[in-house]
């Protein structure tokens, strides 16, 4: 039996799906976690035209709404690398995630191109656990 996580979960948009033909930092929404038990960026790649294109995942934290106190987070508050989350040119079509543990009210994932001149599609979807009610 399967089980249901519908209301468990609530998906956010933090980069509409874009076509980036240059060198252009890709930011996400800022993300409010003050409602949520945990957040996973999951990042998808369509056709990644460039032959020598690499796109770097960076994920910053601060108590600003506005983040402008954002900070790198660090590794130990990541689940899995931002290398891990990070994608090359031979990568079309990949799906990416990274989570964050971190202790900060506010977060946002920045997506770095280098080396691109063509159309490269990418996306990110913020998704949130919901805190359980009356959980301790």
């Amino acid at each position: 039996m399967l089980k249901d996580n519908h209301f468990q979960f609530e998906p956010r948009r933090a980069i509409s799906p874009v076509s980036v033909a240059d060198n252009t930092a890709q930011v996400s929404q800022i993300i409010d976690l003050q409602a949520a038990a945990s957040l996973e960026f999951i990042i998808s790649a369509g056709s990644l035209a460039d032959a020598d294109a690499t796109f770097t995942v960076l994920v910053q934290h601060g108590d600003q709404a506005n983040l402008s106190d954002a900070a790198t987070v660090p590794a130990a508050e990541l689940l899995g690398t931002a290398a891990d989350a990070s994608f090359t040119f031979a990568d079309d079509d990949v799906v990416r995630s990274i989570g964050y543990l971190g202790s900060k009210r506010y977060v946002r994932l920045t997506i770095t191109p280098a080396n691109n001149a063509s159309a490269a599609l990418i996306s990110c979807v913020a998704l949130l656990e919901r805190k359980k009610v009356g959980s301790l």
